[in-house]
């Protein structure tokens, strides 16, 4: 019997999911909950409660977590203090909803740290302990997203230095093809032990379109092979109704491309 292919998440604002309830319900959509920081300082109760009655039928959940102006390495112990409020109130809703993963950024920019990344290995290592133990009492997993990476050493290294199962890489498919011309493989040898989460979109190298998968030059179906069997939450990242259901169209039809080869090399062998 055919294994299942996996039912991906998709990545929608907490603001919008009451705009898109129909969708969502009638697809029984998992989902990835993105909160701004706006999004966290205007939350009520009563969000909360309305959500969760449109999420009834109980969909596997993951979180990203607000990002813009925010530096867990940060050399301003400021800057620093408003990163760990922002993403101790998205644990806080974590505590709520519970969700499989949790995505955050990295901070990481070499050119901002003088090519220093011992200097930002320090401080990350520092500020994400206590959250790995937050995450562990919640059954998580903390996700780190590459986004200005040109290579994986920098994500490599913090992986390594933290050692938790309960603190991964999430890797993204149009972030790879914006920011970096080293191989595909060569991420997928230094990190793929590290993925737990995939953030799925494409482009054509020129901006992050978050076009639907497929529609850009990122070689999926090779991507998908590489990882083939791994238990992964695979989120779609295309922002708009119409190219989240060609995404999840194409990503049925990778999927089964990629099992229906590994079926067949299995029986030759």
């Amino acid at each position: 019997m055919a294994a299942a292919l996996p039912s991906p998440h998709v990545h929608v604002p907490f603001p919008r999911i009451a705009e898109f309830s129909h969708l969502i319900r009638e697809r029984k959509l998992n989902l990835e909950i993105y909160f701004s920081a706006e999004c966290l300082d205007s939350l009520s109760a009563w969000d909360i409660s309305d959500v969760r009655d449109i999420l009834s039928y109980r969909p596997s959940l993951s979180f990203h977590g607000p990002f813009m102006d925010l530096s867990p390495a940060a050399m301003d112990l400021q800057v620093r203090q408003v990163t760990i409020d922002r993403f101790s109130q998205t644990f806080a809703l974590a505590e709520i909803l519970r969700p499989r993963c949790i995505v955050f950024h990295s901070g990481y920019e070499k050119w901002k740290y003088s090519l220093r990344i011992d200097t930002w290995l320090e401080r990350s290592i520092n500020f994400w302990e206590p959250f790995i133990e937050r995450a562990a009492k919640l059954g998580t997993t903390i996700a780190i997203e590459n986004i200005f990476e040109d290579e994986p050493t920098n994500l490599r290294m913090l992986m390594e230095k933290i050692g938790s199962e309960h603190f991964g890489i999430c890797f993204d498919t149009g972030h790879f093809g914006l920011f970096t011309r080293v191989p595909l493989q060569t991420w997928i040898d230094e990190l793929g032990a590290y993925f737990v989460e995939l953030h799925l979109h494409d482009n054509d190298t020129t901006a992050d379109q978050h076009l639907p998968i497929g529609d850009g030059v990122f070689d999926f179906r090779s991507f998908f092979a590489a990882i083939h069997g791994r238990e992964l939450v695979h989120t779609i990242e295309t922002h708009t109704p119409d190219r989240v259901i060609r995404s999840m169209e194409q990503f049925a039809r990778f999927m089964q491309d990629v099992s229906r080869d590994s079926a067949g090399q299995n029986r030759a062998g």
